[in-house]
């Protein structure tokens, strides 16, 4: 006995220097990574300055989803990032960034062309889009030429491309422009199977952000609104591409049969289709495009071999990381609610009712801002949150400072909750707003648990006690969440007709959950007028009886711990042969995460009661 107790101790304490062995280890091998990492990036500073090459052609590299926040990333996991050569899952580019690095490279004598370079570039809404456009239109003035290279373009991708002088397209290449869609998926037999009780509290005909759950497939009378704004979605695309490419908005197939009568007379060549169609120049192999850019602006030893100047590069030079020199002037604030909305402090790319009401009172103490700008691109969320939200936005207004909205992609539910008593609400034509309704939603387990054996019992001290996702909801308490759902929607309505000057029953007729488009929403009175974040800046400035005037984005106050960790990674190396890591999803795959992107946001709803202004059904496919 004596043997085997000395062998089952020996046995534990090699597990355990095993175990401590590997542990010191990993950590040291981080810290010579990071040791390493601050003595290349101090040796190496001096051969890395930032230049811009002289008679140049700016290579726009537009790499993920345009954005007008970017989510936060902890510094950390940023330096990993840099150091392997690694990829966020979504990466984002602030559009601010791309409008202005091409407002500089307009004047700038050492830029000689503009070469987009979309193949990476994940949409972002037709806003966003134009905000680019628009600024590539104003770079054609300075009479240098626009070019726009790729192997295929997706629709969101050629909407930029359009707007180039020279459209090249790879003889292998592709082109389809195929309009938009709203296909989700539908839960309802899956969660049956799983003997899942699915409890849902609503009011709204439209308000169908809880479908998924309840049915197999989209009601009549969501596709009817859906079909509504998706084609007025379509019919914006058409017309801005058609005015950018010099073609008729019919020169877009909208049929499988025309697809195919045209697809047949191109030899069933995509590429060929797509230069017939009037939507590229010329059909080129990358080599030919190299040879043209070379004979513009000269070669480079680069991978590209032609004298270009990058755009990380140049955004570094136009926008360098040093804090901004505080002025006298007055200033307009921009406060960002982009993402859904919920409860407590939350990261960039969501929308805290306490974070964001935060950076609003951050705006309202400050003697020097004398208006604000709410730029909004939510689809809403927590009931409670959005609240929060609205009575730091009523505060603003009792210390004078005027408040204007400015709707990006997305303005809906919470998102139209938040925007309803600013001073000014102004939409893009594209923004999807609207969906006036509201909706509680739980599980309960007590089937589930009851089928693999299971069971929940016991007493409480009132009737009240012991409610759980394990046990069968009681009739009347879901008679009582329902109640609180239609006064919440009531609220919505009173909120809104208060607002917006409207009668209760004329906001209801246009609410019930539906989701309208900018234009529309104009119309019926849910938005002032149509236009740009800078239009709002300047209706906020005008309000506030400001003639000179800087603006800004508020920004969440880092700690000091934050900050050191910030700079400490932020001093951090790149390697200048970066690892690449290659990763091929199968269309299953991304389907399967696809669904799991839809239960994780239901999953980070947080609302204390349960109720939320959340529009689900707000995207463009």
């Amino acid at each position: 006995m004596a043997a085997k107790g000395n062998w089952t101790k020996s046995l534990f304490i090699g597990l355990w220097t095993v175990l401590n062995f590997t542990r010191k280890l990993f950590f040291n091998v981080i810290f010579l990574a990071i040791f390493v990492g601050l003595i290349v990036a101090v040796t190496s500073s001096e051969d890395e300055q930032l230049t811009v090459n002289s008679d140049s052609a700016l290579l726009l590299t537009l790499n993920g989803k345009l954005v007008i926040e970017k989510e936060a990333v902890d510094p950390f996991e940023q330096f990993m990032q840099d150091a392997l050569g690694s990829e966020p899952d979504n990466p984002e580019v602030l559009v601010r960034d791309v409008v202005k690095v091409i407002e500089n490279a307009q004047n700038d004598r050492r830029i000689k062309a503009l070469v987009l370079d979309l193949q990476a570039l994940t949409g972002g809404g037709l806003d966003k889009l134009r905000e680019v456009a628009k600024a590539i239109d104003e770079f054609k003035t300075s009479e240098k030429p626009v070019y726009a290279i790729g192997d295929y373009f997706t629709q969101d991708q050629y909407y930029l491309a359009a707007h180039a002088d020279h459209i090249y397209l790879n003889p292998m290449g592709s082109l389809l422009i195929e309009g938009y869609g709203r296909y989700g998926m539908y839960f309802k037999d899956m969660l049956d199977k799983l003997k899942v009780t699915t409890h849902i509290f609503r009011v709204g005909t439209y308000k169908s952000a809880v479908e998924p759950l309840i049915r197999n497939d989209m009601s009549p009378e969501a596709k009817a609104a859906e079909k509504q704004w998706l084609d007025g979605y379509w019919a914006q695309y058409k017309a801005d591409v058609a005015a950018a490419r010099g073609i008729s908005v019919d020169n877009f197939d909208e049929t499988l049969d025309g697809l195919l009568s045209k697809f047949e007379a191109a030899g069933g060549d995509f590429a060929q289709y797509a230069l017939q169609n009037n939507w590229v120049d010329a059909l080129k192999t990358r080599e030919e495009v190299r040879a043209e850019l070379v004979a513009l602006v000269g070669d480079d030893k680069n991978q590209l071999g032609v004298n270009i100047t990058k755009f990380n590069t140049y955004l570094k030079v136009v926008n360098p990381p040093m804090p901004v020199v505080d002025t006298d002037m007055d200033k307009v604030a921009i406060v960002v609610a982009k993402g859904t909305i919920l409860n407590g402090n939350q990261k960039a790319g969501n929308v805290g009712g306490d974070s964001t009401a935060r950076l609003l009172r951050k705006a309202r103490l400050d003697d020097d801002v004398k208006a604000v700008v709410l730029q909004i691109d939510s689809p809403g969320g927590s009931t409670l949150a959005s609240e929060v939200i609205r009575q730091e936005v009523l505060e603003l207004k009792k210390a004078g400072k005027p408040v204007v909205s400015s709707m990006s992609t997305y303005a809906a539910s919470g998102g139209y909750w938040i925007a309803a008593n600013t001073d000014k609400i102004i939409a893009s034509p594209s923004t999807i707003t609207g969906s006036i309704g509201v909706f509680g939603m739980f599980m309960t387990y007590e089937n589930s648990l009851n089928y693999l054996g299971v069971n929940s019992d016991g007493v409480g001290s009132t009737e009240l006690a012991g409610f759980s996702t394990v046990r069968p909801l009681a009739p009347e308490f879901g008679q009582i969440l329902q109640r609180n759902v239609e006064t919440t929607y009531q609220n919505f309505l009173t909120l809104v007709s208060t607002a917006r000057g409207m009668e209760i029953d004329a906001v209801d007729d246009v609410a019930q959950g539906r989701v309208w488009i900018g234009t529309d929403a104009l119309e019926l009175g849910l938005v002032d007028e149509l236009g740009t974040l800078q239009n709002a800046v300047t209706a906020a400035a005008e309000l506030a009886e400001l003639e000179n005037y800087d603006s800004f984005y508020v920004q969440r106050t880092l700690t000091a711990q934050e900050i050191f960790w910030k700079e400490f990674f932020g001093q951090a190396f790149t390697f200048v042969g970066k690892w690449q890591f290659a990763q091929a999803d199968g269309a299953l795959i991304s389907e399967f995460k696809r669904v799991l992107n839809e239960f994780s946001l239901v999953n980070k709803l947080n609302d204390p009661k349960g109720t939320y202004i959340l529009c689900l059904e707000c995207k463009v496919d």
